[in-house]
């Protein structure tokens, strides 16, 4: 239950916020390097858009602010190791060798790095049966190279690659990130990066949200390393986000168009679920079927079609997901709560603490 509230008036009326509107100062302390023993033992910040008010509670708490035929959508997707050590064939540098995005059968866009050693042409062995050959530069600094291999390259992946673990936690990957940074509702592998509100979840808090009379629904959009990627300009209509892949089966578009219709809630887990949603969404107040690349970039002033509640993370100052974060709710809401996060030492970013924005 709430252990503490605030309630503060807004501004008025609320110019088009740019880059920095969104900055903010946090104690390298707060963000989180080890996950909690227990999932849902997190904390959750519960963030009331209609009396602007906000307060504490644990994460199971969010039962209490869900009701019988809301519809829990969450994402599918699975995070696959895509961090892949090697040396370079002559000098027998090491090089790692970051996976973005399947082009073809053998050829993959990637990250190099050091990259000042890395240039086209170059020969990269990882294990002992990996050859990487650079055969081209992108124009976001990475490169483009064709993988031979013999056996099959997903499973070569697995055994030789390495949990993709965001820049900000600052140690290297264990066996147990393997388990620990998926999702219990992980089944598609594609994702460079976990759809990280999922994290709260266990199966035990899945039966009871069941149990209360709530659908959960799943699609997929493969979070790819953009989610990291800093906004660079102050105006905010000339940042361009990278595409990741999403699909939305008939299924799911039927059960929330049915839910939609009949006037019950969405509550959408996360960023990457919410941007998907609201691409895919009709005009005519439902969602379709369909799969493709987006490139949708939420921030305010947005009116949202789709999504009526967000279980969100605390999120790096000035990145696109706190952008989404604040066109939902307010931007002076969302900074006000987490400028009470960051006073009541709550756990930021991958493996932190959550928010739940009504």
């Amino acid at each position: 239950m709430p252990v503490t509230s605030a309630v503060y008036q807004p501004r008025g009326v609320q110019t088009t916020p740019r880059l920095s509107d969104f900055k903010y100062a946090l104690p390298d302390r707060l963000i989180a390097q080890e996950p909690l023993p227990n999932r849902d033992d997190s904390r959750l910040l519960i963030v009331d858009r209609d009396t602007r008010t906000y307060r504490d509670a644990k994460f199971p708490d969010l039962l209490d602010y869900l009701d019988p035929g809301d519809c829990l959508v969450v994402n599918e997707t699975r995070v696959f190791p895509a961090r892949l050590k090697g040396y370079k064939e002559k000098t027998e540098a090491e090089i790692e060798v970051f996976l973005l995005r399947r082009l073809t059968e053998e050829l993959w866009e990637v990250l190099v790095k050091p990259a000042r050693k890395v240039r086209t042409g170059n020969t990269i062995l990882i294990g002992d049966c990996i050859t990487c050959e650079v055969i081209d530069n992108t124009t976001s600094g990475g490169r483009v190279v064709r993988f031979h291999y013999d056996g099959d390259f997903a499973a070569l992946v697995e055994k030789f690659g390495q949990p993709p673990l965001p820049p900000y936690i600052r140690r290297e990957a264990r066996p147990n990130d393997r388990e620990r940074y998926q999702t219990i509702f992980a089944r598609v592998s594609g994702a460079v990066a976990a759809p990280t509100a999922g994290l709260h979840f266990t199966p035990e808090l899945v039966k009871k949200v069941r149990a209360k009379g709530l659908e959960v629904v799943p699609l997929i959009l493969h979070v790819g390393l953009g989610t990291f990627r800093p906004v660079q300009v102050e105006d905010l209509s000339r940042h361009r986000m990278d595409s990741e892949y999403y699909e939305v089966a008939q299924a799911s578009v039927d059960t929330i168009n049915r839910a939609i219709a009949q006037g019950r809630r969405i509550v959408a887990v996360g960023t990457s679920v919410t941007r998907t949603l609201e691409t895919v969404a009709n005009f005519n107040g439902g969602i379709k079927s369909a799969r493709g690349w987006t490139d949708k970039f939420i921030y305010p002033p947005y009116h949202f079609k789709v999504v009526d509640r967000l279980i969100t993370n605390f999120h790096l100052p000035g990145s696109t997901l706190l952008m989404l974060v604040s066109a939902f709710a307010d931007q002076e809401l969302i900074m006000k709560a987490y400028r009470h996060a960051i006073r009541d030492k709550y756990r930021f970013y991958s493996y932190g603490d959550a928010m739940l924005v009504l």
